[in-house]
Order: C-alpha cells, then structure tokens, then sequence
C-alpha cells in the first residue's frame, strides 16, 4: 500500500475515533499503563539528568534525543494491549 494511502486511512481513522471518544480512552489506558509500568517516571528522570548535564541547555535538543528513543523502550506487553484495542475499534467499526 503506498505511504499516501496509509496516511489518509490513519487521518481517517484517528477522526472517528476521536469523534467517538475511543481515542481518549485509548489515551487515558495507555497513560495508566505506562504509569503503573514505571515508564513515565524513567522517561522523566532521564530527561532531567540529560538536562543537568547539557551544556548549554537547549529544549529542542532535549526534545529531539528524547523523542527519538522513547518509543521503542515501551514495554511490549502495552503495545500489544494498545493495539488490541485498537483492533477492537476497527473490527467494531467494520462488522
């Protein structure tokens, strides 16, 4: 499927399920997840130590080394948990 046609399903896709609420509720379960994970708390300390650090302190360079790795230390069982949620959503949506 070409990268254009996968951006206008995924445009789609988050319009109505922001329209139904379902995207806030995925939010707010993914938060709790990654909450109760300790994962926010790990994201948080390390910025703020990258930060003390910096020299001179930049927030978009904070930003950007932050944001370019944090994705992939989610733990796996909470991807696959948002993802089945969202699984559900479509297979609702489509049934």
């Amino acid at each position: 499927m070409p990268a254009a046609d996968v951006e206008v399903l995924y445009t789609q896709l988050r319009r109505r399920m922001m329209e139904s609420g379902e995207w806030d509720h995925i939010q707010s379960i993914l938060t709790a997840k990654l909450n109760e994970s300790g994962w926010l708390d790990e994201v948080k300390d390390g910025s703020k130590e990258k930060a003390r650090v910096m020299e001179p302190l930049s927030f978009q360079q904070l930003f950007e080394e932050t944001t370019s790795k944090i994705a992939s230390e989610i733990p796996l069982s909470i991807k696959r948990e948002i993802m089945s949620h969202i699984r559900q959503y479509i297979i609702g949506q489509t049934a």
